[in-house]
């Protein structure tokens, strides 16, 4: 039988095929240079609505990225807030390069990176705001009318694409909140602390990213994944999780199989949900598993040394441990900052890794400014 009438090659297969959320956009950018070869950078950005900032995400242009590790209030960027509240896409044909102290960073980077033209859509989902998709360019007026619309139909299915990632993320992360409110009812030390503990594991991530060499997307599943990180404590009975006193050595052994039992619980979600197909899942894994452990081999449930512990557990420790010094509880008063940094340097490099807190200590207005939008209440 002759293979004529199979001849045609589908130039978006990539869309049926397994691979991360990176590879399909590096495999769609790679298709719109084949019609328009001036493309030479794709680019996401994710809006987080609890703080109202915008952070990169993804992009398609390897080494060529001039905002790596970015991000920076909305308000900060009144162009890019004028396409948001307009809901429509932007094109800017000429590009000039700004470097007035008024002009935002991420413009002065753009510029002096060489792009001469850009095209931006606003990414919604059922109406809620998602972040901004980049086109750009070192030509300048490329962005002709019958450009625009080739970008359209190409911006519109990576912007499925990616609310397809986010929106499986985002029914693992519902799950997780459900349990997390079931956990709640039982443990009073959750509350507000999961929003603060996420945000601390991220700017942690953040500051090591240069040196570990983790990607905008790697560091979004940190401050993504970090709430799960008790997620096991359902699993533990409520005469040993509520015990007021000191818990036996028996009792002990109980509660630290919250590590094993929440990956057990982790993978049953992503099963039960279908979502495999989840970028970095083995991440979640980690976090719950791992976030126990100590550098000396000390810790819990496997006793690893050193780097044998998932950097993103090490991350999640010291957010973890810092948050818990830093809040009330009915048994104990908060400590202030600098005591709970003084006590993490006391513990760094023996149980801690000591690069996650420095990290953490480089960063004291951030951890201000997540402390007091995620203040507790008595609601938690």
């Amino acid at each position: 039988m002759s293979d004529e009438k199979f001849s045609h090659q589908d130039r978006l297969a990539f869309l049926n095929q397994g691979g991360t959320l990176k590879e399909k956009l590096i495999a769609a950018h790679e298709v719109v240079q084949q019609k328009l070869p001036f493309i030479a950078r794709i680019a996401l950005a994710l809006y987080d609505p609890a703080t109202t900032v915008l952070k990169t995400y993804l992009h398609s242009s390897g080494e060529d990225n001039p905002l790596e590790h970015y991000q920076a209030p909305l308000d900060s960027a009144p162009s890019l807030k004028e396409v948001l509240e307009r809901g429509q896409p932007r094109v800017i044909n000429n590009m000039l390069t700004f470097e007035d102290e008024n002009v935002p960073l991420h413009v002065k980077r753009l510029g002096r990176q060489g792009y001469a033209a850009s095209y931006t859509i606003p990414i919604f989902d059922n109406g809620e705001f998602i972040g901004f998709l980049f086109f750009n360019s070192y030509e300048r007026d490329v962005f002709s009318e019958k450009v625009l619309q080739e970008l359209d139909l190409h911006g519109h299915l990576i912007a499925l694409m990616v609310i397809k990632e986010l929106a499986s993320i985002q029914t693992l992360s519902a799950a997780i909140k459900t349990t997390g409110h079931i956990t709640h009812q039982r443990d009073p030390e959750t509350g507000s602390h999961l929003d603060r503990m996420s945000r601390y594991s991220r700017l942690i991530a953040m500051k090591l990213a240069e040196r570990h060499n983790l990607d905008d997307s790697f560091v979004e599943r940190i401050f993504m994944f970090a709430p799960l990180h008790d997620i096991g404590k359902i699993a533990i009975p409520d005469e040993i999780l509520l015990k007021p006193g000191p818990l036996s050595d028996e009792e002990m052994a109980i509660m630290r199989t919250h590590t094993l039992k929440g990956r057990e619980m982790i993978d049953e979600l992503v099963q039960n949900f279908g979502l495999e197909s989840v970028d970095q899942a083995h991440i979640m894994r980690n976090i719950a598993a791992y976030h126990h452990e100590a550098l000396n081999g000390s810790g819990y449930p496997e006793g690893r040394r050193g780097e044998e512990i998932p950097l993103e557990a090490r991350i999640v420790a010291v957010a973890d441990i810092f948050d818990a010094l830093t809040s009330h509880r009915p048994y104990k008063e908060a400590w202030s900052n600098e005591e709970a940094f003084a006590f993490l340097q006391k513990l760094a490099g023996e149980k801690l890794d000591g690069e996650c807190v420095e990290a953490l200590m480089a960063c004291p207005e951030e951890i201000e400014e997540i402390q007091r939008r995620f203040r507790e209440s008595s609601l938690g």
